[in-house]
């Protein structure tokens, strides 16, 4: 069934917030003082942000792609994959569902938020950072893990064992973000994704919190740039070898 742009930017919409609030959840609710799973551990942000990934695309794949990710998005009209007339109406949705994601998540988890003094834990819930505040490390790190991402995407929806059975593709598109999350993630965060560090860094640079400290702009190109690089290449080589 094909669905119309309106159509296809909501569901981009829902599934990049849905995305935020069960990543940056997870997030909030291992760093934020007094909640019920304070110092929880990474593996809990590892299956957040696993399964912000896979609800979505078991919602939306069949709707609108579930992009949820510019680097996604540009990385295929880049290559001829996706109509270039409809990017920005996507990226849009994606940074205005991000902003939206991470509202919830301040909005449910506010009373931990006041009790938490630490600046760096609070940011960490919005936003990435790099572990020794190192952008040549955060660039590697978020190239690396975004190219396999968006390269491993598209060789779990294009495979063979998996062109019948989308759901199934899904479930494990969300398994290899778990997994990079928990491989990968000690680093950085991670982002793997624009949308999903720049909409909640602009909401933490803006919403007032106690004790919130800076927003760090200074690294804050890095989850962007970084993420859309990678995109680019993963789906260029994917195209050339595999389709």
């Amino acid at each position: 069934m094909d669905h119309s742009l309106m159509t296809r930017t909501i569901a981009e919409f829902i599934g990049t917030a849905l995305l935020v609030i069960l990543g940056n959840g997870s997030v909030a609710n291992v760093e934020l003082k007094g909640t019920k799973g304070y110092h929880g551990g990474w593996v809990l942000i590892g299956l957040g942000y696993g399964a912000g990934v896979m609800i979505p695309a078991m919602m939306f794949g069949s709707v609108s792609g579930n992009h949820i990710n510019p680097a996604f998005t540009l990385g295929l009209a880049a290559s001829g994959l996706f109509p270039w007339n409809e990017v920005i109406p996507y990226l849009i949705a994606q940074m205005l569902g991000a902003i939206f994601g991470q509202l919830i998540v301040i909005w449910c988890y506010k009373p931990f938020y006041d009790k938490t003094t630490e600046d760096e834990a609070i940011l960490g819930t919005f936003s990435t950072i790099d572990a020794i505040h190192s952008n040549k490390n955060g660039f590697i790190n978020e190239f690396v893990g975004t190219f396999i991402l968006v390269f491993g995407a598209l060789g779990i929806t294009h495979g063979i064992f998996f062109k019948d059975n989308i759901y199934l593709a899904n479930f494990t598109l969300g398994f290899l973000v778990m997994t990079l999350v928990v491989s990968l993630g000690g680093a950085t965060g991670p982002a793997l994704n624009p949308a999903r560090d720049l909409g909640p860094r602009l909401v933490h640079a803006l919403y007032p919190l106690k004790h919130k400290g800076s927003s760090q702009w200074n690294y804050s190109w890095v989850p962007v740039i970084a993420p859309l690089f990678a995109g680019l290449v993963a789906v260029a080589l994917f195209k050339a070898i595999f389709m």
